[in-house]
């Protein structure tokens, strides 16, 4: 992991929807080459938190730097176009089209013929194969079916390749990538994430799992009713350490 300057940092953010606080001055910073790990229970802020960062909400108090400079997004689309990725639960993947046609979704590969427009589904299939395999080590056995008759890790996958697609992807946000996933599944896909982070990427993971957690994570970021309450490097702590800080048995070292 990289100990210099952060990719990204959040600094005091807070966020409030009417007379309701859902985060209350919360910095995170997020390194190349590591995993960062969000944990924490159920309205403790982090799916906000995400948002904020992925450029869906934007904070009522706060900044964030990327590489060290004021950074204002309005949308998510402002995010993905400065490098800011995700990868949600749902996946949000077009069931019935192809895994090609779904890491091309919105952004299809065209070419010419006698002056009229089409759809280029062999460069989209060769795209979406090398994007597979070169940057996740992953080859299906078929292109050509539809994206719903794909495992549950295979369909991870091609999300996870559809935000990576792009060159300029810096930070990926992973939210509860391993949630109903049976365990070859789940293992495949934490390797997945360990790709992403030997290519540099700063990765972001929000997960309910301690185990996933702790094989995978550099660091886990600790919130607690919309507060960070501790950011614990993985290796020198351990799930009682971690526990107790989710549920406030007690503060961080």
């Amino acid at each position: 992991m990289n100990d210099g300057q952060p990719i990204i940092t959040m600094s005091d953010i807070s966020k409030r929807f009417g007379g309701v606080t859902a985060l209350d001055g919360v910095d995170l910073a997020a390194h190349a080459g590591e995993v960062l790990a969000i944990v924490g229970d159920n309205g403790a802020g982090k799916s906000t938190l995400i948002k904020i960062l992925t450029g869906v909400y934007q904070p009522t108090e706060g900044t964030i730097n990327l590489d060290g400079r004021p950074l204002q997004m309005n949308s998510h689309s402002d995010a993905i176009e400065v490098g800011i990725g995700a990868v949600y639960q749902t996946l949000a993947l077009a069931d019935h089209l192809d895994p090609a046609a779904n890491l091309f979704l919105g952004s299809e590969l065209t070419k010419s013929v006698l002056g009229f427009s089409f759809l280029d589904n062999r460069k989209m299939r060769s795209e979406a194969e090398r994007v597979l395999k070169d940057r996740l080590g992953v080859t299906l056995k078929s292109m050509d079916v539809m994206t719903q008759s794909l495992s549950g890790g295979q369909r991870q996958a091609v999300a996870i390749a559809r935000a990576v697609r792009h060159t300029g992807l810096r930070v990926l946000v992973m939210d509860e990538p391993t949630a109903a996933l049976g365990p070859q599944e789940t293992a495949r896909t934490l390797k997945l994430i360990t790709t992403l982070k030997e290519h540099g990427l700063a990765v972001i993971v929000i997960s309910h799992s301690l185990d996933d957690v702790f094989q995978i994570s550099d660091r886990i970021h600790v919130m607690r009713r919309g507060r960070c309450v501790g950011v614990e490097k993985t290796e020198t702590t351990n799930r009682e350490a971690i526990l107790g800080l989710i549920v406030g048995a007690h503060q961080a070292a």
